[in-house]
C-alpha cells in the first residue's frame, strides 16, 4: 500500500509453503483478511518469497498469467520480493543452510536472475523492484583467512553478473530493478560497516571496470549504473542487534552515494542485565524460550567497555550466559514489531521508531517490508492468528504516519 514516503507491504516468508501452488494457497487463504483490516479502499502491495523450486514453476507462463489475474481481481500488486531463503524455509531445519547455495555458486546467480524475470513480469509500470538476497554467504563456513577472502571475491564476480543483467533488462525495457544485499549477524557480511568497505573496497573496483568494457560507457557512467542496481537491504532488526546507530550509517550511506532499496522492519530480543540475580535467571529463562531448532538465533553480549562478544546461536550464548562485565543481550529472533515488552525481555521496537523518524524527515528508500518470518515458532504468550498477527504489524506502522 502507498504510505508517505514510500510503498508498505508484508513478506511472504512467514507463510510455509515448499512450492507455488503451497504459496498461492497461503495467499489466497490470508491476504483477503489482511487487506480488509488495513488497505480496504486502497492496492496493498505482496512482498514476495518464493524458494527456488516456487520459482521455477512460477516462471511457467500459464502460472504467471494466473497469478497476475490473480493480484487484478484482489488489488494487490507486487513491488519486492526476498531471494535470500532458496530452499525450504519451514517446518524443517534451516540454521545457517538459508545461506545454501551460497554467492559462490552459479546456482544462487540463476536462481536470483529467474526471481527477477518473474519480478519484471509482476511490476506495475513506471514502478521499480527490487529483490533481497543473502550476505555473500555465512562466515563460519570459511576456516582460514586465504578461503573467506576467495570467498568474497567469487561471491562479488557472481553479484556482478547479476547487475549487468539488470542494466541489459533497463535498457532493453526501461524497468528499473535493484538487487539489494541483506547484511546480518555472521554472514560474510554481517554489518553496515562491513557493506559499506565491501561495497567500496571489493564491488566497485571490479564492477566498474567490468560494466565499462561490457557497455561501452565510461568509469563514471558505470558507478552510477552499479549505484542503480545494486543497494542495501536495511533490516532493522540486524542493525539493533549490533548495536549500530542508524543515522550514522545512512549519513556515510548517502556520502558515498549508495542507496538503500528496501528497510526490512523487523525487531529483534534484548535485555538489560545489569540487574539482580533473580532478574537475570528470569531474563535467562526467557531467552531460553526462543531458543527452537529451525533457525539460527545469533546473540550480540554488550560489555561494559563498550566491547561485544558475538555467539553463533542462542544456546552457544546460554551456556556463557554469566559472562563478566555483560550489560546487554540482543538476539537474532524476529518478534512482531507490535509488542515492546515480552515478560522479562523487550524487543528493539525502538529501533524501528527510529529508523522510521529518519525515514519521515529524510526519505531514503520506498520500499517498507514487514518482515516476522517465525510465526510458527513463536511461543504461545506471542501467537494469534496469523492474518491477524501480520494485521496487527502493519497497522502499527501506519500509525507511525512514516
Amino acid at each position: 500500500m502507498k504510505v508517505n514516503t514510500g510503498h508498505l507491504t508484508y513478506c511472504t516468508n512467514i507463510h510455509p509453503g515448499k512450492n507455488w501452488d503451497d504459496d498461492f494457497k497461503a495467499l489466497k487463504d490470508n491476504f483477503s483478511f489482511i487487506k480488509q483490516s488495513v488497505s480496504k479502499n486502497e492496492p496493498l502491495g505482496i512482498g514476495l518469497r518464493l524458494s527456488n523450486i516456487s520459482s521455477l514453476e512460477l516462471v511457467k507462463e500459464d502460472n504467471l498469467i494466473e497469478f497476475k489475474q490473480w493480484l487484478k481481481e484482489n488489488d494487490a500488486y507486487v513491488f519486492t520480493m526476498n531471494g535470500f531463503p532458496y530452499g525450504e524455509f519451514h517446518r524443517t531445519v534451516v540454521k545457517e543452510d538459508v545461506h545454501t547455495p551460497d554467492w559462490t555458486t552459479d546456482a544462487r546467480k540463476d536462481y536470483t536472475i529467474r526471481l527477477f524475470t518473474i519480478l519484471q513480469s509482476l511490476l506495475a509500470e513506471g514502478m521499480t523492484g527490487g529483490i533481497s538476497t543473502s550476505p555473500l554467504s555465512y562466515r563460519h563456513w570459511f576456516k582460514t583467512t586465504a578461503d573467506f577472502m576467495e570467498a568474497k571475491r567469487i561471491a562479488t564476480l557472481n553479484i556482478v553478473e547479476v547487475i549487468k543483467e539488470l542494466i541489459s533488462i533497463a535498457e532493453s525495457t526501461g524497468t528499473i530493478m535493484h538487487l539489494d544485499l541483506e547484511p546480518e549477524p555472521d554472514g560474510i557480511l554481517e554489518t553496515g560497516r562491513e557493506f559499506i568497505d565491501w561495497y567500496t573496497n571489493d564491488l566497485l573496483p571490479i564492477a566498474v571496470q567490468d560494466i565499462a568494457t561490457s557497455f561501452g560507457i565510461t568509469a563514471i557512467e558505470a558507478e552510477s549504473l552499479i549505484k542503480r542496481h545494486l543497494c542495501l537491504c536495511y533490516d532493522v532488526c540486524h542493525f539493533a542487534i549490533g548495536y549500530e546507530d542508524h543515522a550514522v550509517v545512512l549519513k556515510e550511506l548517502k556520502a558515498k552515494g549508495i542507496r538503500v532499496g528496501k528497510v526490512q522492519i523487523s525487531a529483534a530480543l534484548k535485555a538489560n542485565l545489569d540487574q539482580s540475580i533473580e532478574q537475570r535467571a528470569a531474563i535467562k529463562n526467557s531467552f531460553q524460550k526462543f531458543n527452537e531448532p529451525t533457525y539460527l538465533h545469533q546473540v550480540v553480549a554488550l560489555k561494559s567497555d563498550g566491547q561485544v562478544i558475538r555467539y553463533s546461536d542462542l544456546t552457544p550464548a546460554l551456556a556463557d550466559f554469566d559472562h563478566h562485565d555483560v550489560i546487554q543481550w540482543r538476539a537474532h529472533f524476529h518478534v512482531p514489531i507490535s509488542v515492546q515488552d515480552i515478560g522479562a525481555l523487550q524487543s528493539t521496537q525502538q529501533d524501528i521508531i527510529e529508523l522510521l523518524e529518519l525515514q519521515k524527515n529524510e526519505p531514503f528508500t520506498d520500499h517498507l517490508e514487514v518482515e516476522t518470518y517465525t510465526w510458527e515458532v513463536l511461543p504461545e504468550q506471542l501467537k494469534i492468528p496469523i492474518a491477524e498477527s501480520i494485521s496487527n504489524e502493519l497497522e502499527w506502522v501506519i500509525k507511525t504516519n512514516v
